[in-house]
């Protein structure tokens, strides 16, 4: 039969135990606040609080540039600390109400220990983040140097790395792309940081997904000369187009070189205007459609060139990428005082928007909060051409989650422009992606 001792007829061990249950309770409250002040906490924000608060801050900021070196080890630690105090806390409670006892543990867990030991103090550190990871630095510090708590942590991250083998596993944990631009998003919504700089992230990590293919000329837009032109000829297409780079094609349409206005001007100052170019062109680079952008501006910046002609898996060429569009790529479009650019995306009375049919399908995508799949097609041209498959006349149109895209303008087989118009109220269905129809 089950007794309900009073608290006076606790054991020594009893309260020995208690005693180590409320320690534990007060660590976890310190390694919440810790943990969500230490995350919420920037390199220039560190660098700023150090300045006040010279003794932590210099704790902090040492913190706050190596992450890797604190985050495994105190989440071993909360771990460890959680576990060993339900384990006693289910011993107490057990020795103090009999079989009800585990039942009671459970529920001091639950509602005493996650709301003093989680809720409370991880609200505490949202709201006064500064303080927080001032107030934790310097214990955070001496925890993480403790040398049996590094090694035990590294030992279990190798662990780890044996059971999901994989390049790159050796620091972990791991934030996924979409969860960091979601921290990027928050932080940008709490004024963190500008709106601006949450742009340019962002554009940081999209590069590095992004393949020539996707930010060239495409070669009918290509501004080119025949091998049979004269320096004057070429001054000529380059002062009419505003460019200082231009390919050389042969009889074949195949790019032989590329010519460069300044050495044109050079020539054309000695009187030698009448020369040909194939004596004055430079040589070309030809990269693959699918060679990333990142790479392709390394290269450029590292043997020194500027325009890249690009060529599919057969050779052909199908565009050219210059440092220009790679930059763009990164801050957004650069105008300077003899570009003619027409707005890709433009509003027209009615309230339809009127599209080039090169705007990239991820543009469309932001603009209307769409899915059209962009790895199927780079351009909304080429989602139009796609789905209706074959070459459209003006006036044919496809009509997607909501919206009709309209065949608006046509050079040869080529659509240049797309009429996009509401026509009702977008899906939110499971099967939302696959309400394609054409006509």
């Amino acid at each position: 039969m089950s007794t309900f001792p009073i608290l006076g007829a606790f054991t020594g061990l009893d309260w020995g135990l208690l005693a180590v249950i409320l320690i534990l309770l007060v660590f976890l409250i310190f390694l919440a606040v810790a943990e969500m002040g230490l995350s919420r906490m920037t390199k220039p924000k560190a660098a700023a609080l150090a300045e006040r608060r010279p003794k932590q801050g210099r704790a902090l900021v040492e913190l706050i540039e190596e992450p890797e070196k604190w985050i495994n080890p105190l989440l071993l630690t909360v771990n460890v600390s959680q576990t060993v105090q339900a384990t006693l806390t289910g011993v107490v409670t057990a020795r103090a109400f009999g079989a009800v006892g585990i039942a009671v543990g459970v529920t001091l867990n639950v509602l005493v220990f996650f709301v003093l030991a989680e809720a409370v103090p991880k609200t505490y550190a949202v709201i006064h983040s500064e303080r927080a990871a001032l107030l934790s630095a310097r214990g955070i510090r001496g925890l993480v140097a403790f040398p049996p708590l590094k090694l035990v942590s590294r030992a279990l991250i190798k662990l780890t790395n044996v059971i999901v083998k994989g390049k790159g596993l050796e620091d972990g944990p791991f934030v996924k792309e979409q969860e960091f631009l979601g921290v990027v998003e928050v932080a940008a919504q709490e004024e963190v940081i500008e709106k601006h700089e949450r742009e340019l992230i962002e554009s940081v990590i999209e590069f590095g997904d992004t393949v020539a293919r996707e930010i060239m000329v495409p070669q009918p837009d290509m501004v080119t000369v025949p091998l049979s032109a004269t320096v004057d000829d070429v001054i000529g297409v380059s002062i009419a187009h505003g460019f200082s780079r231009m390919p050389v094609i042969n009889d074949d349409d195949d790019v032989v070189g590329v010519v460069f206005l300044k050495d044109l001007v050079r020539l054309e100052r000695l009187g030698r205007g009448a020369e040909s170019v194939p004596a004055h062109m430079r040589d070309v680079v030809v990269v693959p459609e699918n060679k990333p952008v990142a790479k392709l501006m390394r290269e450029m910046q590292t043997n020194k060139f500027h325009l890249a002609v690009v060529a599919d898996e057969y050779g052909s060429i199908t565009g050219m990428i210059t440092l220009e569009d790679c930059l763009e790529e990164l801050v957004g479009e650069i105008v300077d005082e003899y570009d003619r650019e027409e707005a890709e995306i433009s509003v027209l009375p009615n309230g339809d928007l009127l599209i080039l049919g090169s705007t990239s399908v991820s543009d469309v995508n932001e603009r209307l909060s769409t899915h059209i799949p962009d790895e199927e097609w780079d351009s909304i041209g080429g989602f139009v051409f796609g789905t209706l498959e074959h070459v459209p006349s003006v006036g044919e149109f496809v009509d997607f989650e909501g919206w009709r895209f309209r065949v608006a303008e046509l050079k040869g087989r080529r659509i240049q422009k797309v009429r996009v118009t509401l026509i009702e109220v977008p899906s939110t269905s499971a099967d939302q992606d696959d309400e394609v129809s054409s006509h």
